[in-house]
């Protein structure tokens, strides 16, 4: 039945799938940590006026892929696209200007309603870090740094290419619009429709065309670095002299740009080759105009988001869950025994599972079903002699452990392998 089916776009994730995704964001979360990021998370729906003033009214997420409806009370919300703005948002209305710079880090699910691709769904999941009010650009050195190291951790790295531009400061874009509008201006019969609205509302974006007509002319279009001014051009120095002292080689990639007027500066992502055309695992950029466009206080900010299925998809690893130990209680008495256990286990930090039904040669079945480690055999005579059966499922040996060692003595032999 259709609707018995996820809805498109969207899957479930199943134990397997969860722990490539949780394993992406426990290590992406404890590398942030130990580079002074604080985990936050906004809610997953905000009033659509967050987006679509900092998406731009124009961009394709606002006019085409937003999860957009109205509550029983008439408000217009929004199920979140992207998380900067909600933390921007937060920053906000949490009065967290007296305490700038705030270093955060968030991991959790984002929705746009896009045509669901390789890497790519409807319900999505990213992992971010936003660095607010600091604007020097060793601020950008950290950001990008912790983006790598991320990827380190991942075992990813290598597979990745940092490509990096500047957008320069807000004198240097403007000078760079004019050119560029009077650029496509006298090519604009071969420009897309969609390009041609761009042109009057917002230049910058048909660097980011898609349409191969487009793309052409954006080749031979004049270079943002050719217009950047001095301060701007010692700021992109400080980033990449950051980067190249803690080694962390790039590409400079011209075109590489955002369209909105609050980025400002850096503008990087880490790129693969490794998953087809989805080519990009992580992006990022400074906005020091965003939070002011919010209606906060004018304050700097820069930081990166990365999708959580692309980097498990690169990493390739599928962890294995932990092999639980088995407890296999046989009678009535014996059964009660094993609650307890299982109790004592579990509080010892040892996964345990008991079958709740059948006879001996069915709960083996069901203790190899689950991978057990192990099988805790628990009788009437082994309950006489306040002892258990220890069997190890791999090679089959057994020996006899005293009940009130048991979990101290698994402990140690199963932290030994």
């Amino acid at each position: 039945m259709a609707d018995l089916q996820p809805v498109r776009g969207t899957h479930d994730l199943l134990p397997e799938e969860m722990r490539a995704h949780r394993r992406v964001s426990d290590l992406a979360r404890g590398t942030a940590g130990l580079h002074g990021f604080d985990e936050i998370a906004t809610p997953i729906f905000e009033f659509t006026n967050v987006f679509a003033r900092t998406l731009g009214d124009t961009s394709d997420v606002v006019t085409k892929e937003m999860y957009t409806f109205e509550d029983k009370g008439g408000d217009r919300l929004t199920l979140r696209p992207e998380n900067t703005a909600g933390v921007c948002r937060a920053f906000i209305s949490n009065g967290l200007a007296q305490h700038a710079p705030v270093k955060y880090f968030y991991s959790g699910p984002m929705f746009r309603h896009e045509r669901p691709q390789k890497g790519r769904m409807r319900q999505f999941h990213q992992i971010g870090i936003e660095l607010i009010g600091a604007a020097q650009p060793l601020a950008d050195v950290e950001v990008i740094a912790c983006g790598r190291a991320i990827l380190e951790s991942l075992g990813v790295a290598d597979d990745t290419v940092l490509e990096l531009n500047t957008l320069g400061d807000t004198e240097s874009r403007n000078a760079y619009r004019a050119v560029l509008v009077d650029y496509f201006q006298d090519h604009i019969d071969r420009l897309s429709e969609d390009s041609r609205d761009r042109l009057t509302r917002n230049p910058m974006r048909i660097l980011d065309s898609k349409d191969d007509g487009d793309r052409k002319l954006v080749a031979d279009a004049p270079i943002f670095s050719d217009y950047l001014n001095q301060e701007s051009q010692d700021f992109f120095g400080a980033v990449t002299g950051g980067l190249d002292a803690l080694g962390i080689t790039y590409k400079l990639n011209p075109r590489l740009v955002r369209g909105l007027d609050y980025y400002c500066h850096t503008a990087f992502e880490f790129t693969t080759e490794a998953l087809g055309a989805q080519g990009t695992v992580m992006a990022g950029g400074r906005y020091d105009g965003l939070i002011g466009m919010l209606g906060g206080p004018e304050t700097p900010g820069i930081g990166w988001a990365a999708g959580i299925e692309r980097l498990a998809m690169l990493s390739g690893v599928m962890p294995e869950a932990d092999r639980p130990i088995a407890v296999v209680p046989m009678g009535e008495d014996a059964e009660r025994r094993a609650l307890t256990l299982v109790r004592d286990l579990r509080k010892a930090g040892l996964r345990a599972e008991s079958a709740f039904s059948g006879n001996m040669k069915k709960r083996m079945k069901h203790a190899n079903k689950i991978n057990a480690v192990v099988a805790v055999i628990l009788g009437d005579e082994e309950l006489s002699r306040g002892v258990a059966q220890v069997k190890t499922l791999d090679d089959g040996t057994q020996r006899e452990v005293a009940l009130d060692r048991l979990a101290d003595d698994l402990s140690v032999a199963l932290s030994q392998g």
